[in-house]
């Protein structure tokens, strides 16, 4: 048994899938480390929603969903635990009564502020295995995967 067992360990570890996965987990157990210990409650969907919110004014939430790349039909939920937060207010459209206009507020621009540092060291501690050009090179692979197959997902912009 110990022997499949390997076999079956040796198989996955050259799975990009698998590795892919594998590098999600780290990635987010980092983010979700650093920001506990920044006091910060917030997910990493959630911090990528609130950033967009604050940069995007008169964001509505399909829109937000467009531009994190996230499902449609469940970025309510991000979008319910940010107002529930205190961190976003959501308002009916002017332009269109049936779409919410989504603001950050006050405690959620504070919010941000805390938590960009904390998401920072998540994303060094990432990449403190690699040297510099090594970190560039992943990024730009990712990146390029990412460009490649992007458009295969039910969240694709």
């Amino acid at each position: 048994m110990s022997i499949l067992h390997g076999s079956v360990l040796l198989s996955l570890i050259s799975l990009p899938g698998h590795l892919a996965r594998r590098f999600h987990q780290i990635s987010t157990t980092l983010f979700d480390a650093e920001m506990r210990r920044a006091g910060v409650d917030l997910t990493s969907v959630q911090y990528a929603a609130l950033v967009a919110i604050r940069e995007t004014p008169c964001l509505d939430q399909a829109t937000l969903a467009s531009i994190i790349v996230y499902d449609r039909t469940t970025i309510g939920g991000v979008v319910d635990r940010l107002v529930d937060k205190g961190f976003v207010s959501r308002v009916v459209s002017q332009s269109d009564r049936r779409s919410r206009v989504l603001t950050v507020t006050a405690s959620g621009d504070e919010t941000i502020g805390r938590a960009q540092p904390a998401m920072m060291r998540a994303q060094e501690q990432l990449v403190e295995s690699l040297d510099r050009e090594e970190a560039a090179e992943l990024l730009m692979l990712l990146g390029k995967i990412v460009e490649a197959l992007g458009d295969i997902t039910r969240t694709s912009r």
